[in-house]
């Protein structure tokens, strides 16, 4: 009996696996699938190596990696070529940090290595008037400081001996003639008392000699050469027992109480300053003393081998603290302040003659936009068009972004219909004479 049953079971098995593997590869039955939404559905694929390689079934390259699928995007229809969007996910791991376009007004101040100079308009070179020799030098060391109508040297010189000779005379003419009833005699006289005089006084001969001259009538063999203005001396150019020309520079003398600064700028910093701008300035020789003065003059040049523009800056230095040929450290506050829409600089993408910015257009959404930008000042930079006040750009990731938004843009671009090339106008008349010769 168990024998019976066990021989029954075994029979009921191969009929249900026959009937089964006969149900299963029957011909014409379609086995159950799940339908897939269209938004989940992948355009295409594209190579993993190549992306300008694609394929609208699943493919393998030539190294046997699979091509990606590439899936339906969110439809814009107002999104401009090269918009793109990016999961919350990848933004937070590229590191992505925007910055709001704000107006304001930008002002920049310049900072610069500056050099101390003699104002060029403060420096008295003095030359004798005639030929002689240096007799007496009273003033004979450098940097000595002068004043006005100080005694230098006493120079003895023939022409100036002459030329007292010359003056006596004359006096004495007049004394003769001074009573004379003819008119013109005595203003002969007075002429030539003049004239002499004159001559002296175009020869330099100090005041108070020409005034002891006059009185006691007795000629100087040597006349002192006086300083013209304050200063300090800066060169001497005779010595004692020396032969001078009018060509012989005897003293260089220079007024410190104003001093030039000299001070190179960058190019892209000339829009910003001007003549009047006011500057402070530090030296390492006067710890703690800012030195205050103003931008005087820039060059219409700019220096051949550094590419800078150099500048002028004017100080005052009535207590003589600032020296000839010291250096120092400038700051120049730029006058000039531009009211404008403004984004940090390093939000700027620069390609050629172009600037491009990412423009945040939604989560995860960034838009290129090409502008205009304008002055730039503290890392933030004028944008004059492209942009407007209160848009977000991007300031970081944002050439990872370049790269995706290109490509996304090329694919577009091959996703398109081609259009059929319209045969040239001259070329279908041709075809068509043709047609009717035939």
């Amino acid at each position: 009996m168990n024998k019976q049953l066990i021989i029954t079971a075994v029979l009921m098995l191969a009929l249900g696996g026959g009937v089964g593997y006969w149900v299963a590869s029957k011909p014409g039955q379609e086995q159950a699938h799940v339908a897939l939404p269209d938004d989940k559905k992948p355009l295409f694929y594209r190579s993993p190596m190549n992306p300008s390689v694609t394929s609208p079934v699943p493919a393998k390259d030539t190294m046997g990696m699979d091509y990606l699928p590439v899936y339906a995007e969110e439809a814009e229809t107002d999104a401009p070529a090269g918009a793109i969007k990016i999961d919350a996910v990848t933004v937070q791991n590229m590191g992505v940090r925007t910055a709001i376009a704000k107006k304001t007004l930008l002002s920049h101040v310049v900072r610069a290595v500056g050099r101390v100079a003699y104002d060029e308009e403060r420096i008295v070179r003095l030359h004798p008037k005639t030929e002689g020799w240096i007799e007496t030098l009273r003033v004979d060391k450098t940097g000595e400081w002068v004043k006005k109508n100080d005694d230098l040297l006493s120079i003895y010189s023939p022409q100036l001996v002459s030329s007292q000779q010359e003056y006596i005379l004359a006096l004495n003419n007049l004394k003769v003639l001074e009573k004379s009833p003819i008119e013109d005699i005595r203003r002969g006289a007075e002429e030539l008392v003049k004239s002499s005089r004159e001559r002296l006084n175009l020869l330099d001969v100090p005041a108070h000699q020409l005034h002891d001259l006059t009185n006691s009538h007795t000629i100087k063999k040597s006349l002192h050469i006086h300083t013209p203005a304050d200063g300090i001396v800066i060169n001497i150019g005779a010595r004692e027992g020396q032969y001078v020309t009018p060509e012989t520079e005897l003293y260089m003398i220079a007024d410190l109480s104003k001093v030039w600064v000299y001070a190179d700028i960058y190019e892209y910093e000339l829009p910003w300053v001007k003549v009047g701008d006011p500057v402070e300035m530090q030296l390492a020789g006067v710890p703690g003393r800012i030195f205050k003065g103003h931008l005087a003059f820039i060059y219409p040049y700019a220096e051949a081998k550094t590419r800078t523009i150099k500048v002028r800056l004017a100080f005052d230095n009535a207590q003589l603290l600032l020296k000839p040929e010291l250096f120092t450290e400038v700051t120049i506050y730029a006058g000039k302040q531009e009211d404008a829409v403004v984004i940090p600089s390093e939000a700027v993408i620069r390609s050629g003659a172009k600037n491009q910015v990412f423009v945040v257009r939604g989560a995860g959404k960034f838009e290129p936009r090409l502008i205009t930008t304008g002055l730039s000042s503290n890392n933030e930079i004028a944008v004059l068009d492209g942009l407007k006040e209160g848009e977000e750009v991007v300031t970081s990731a944002q050439f990872l972004i370049d790269s995706e938004s290109k490509l996304h843009e090329a694919t577009a671009k091959m996703m398109e219909p081609s259009t059929p090339q319209q045969p040239e106008p001259n070329r279908l008349i041709m075809e068509q004479g043709a047609h009717q010769h035939d």
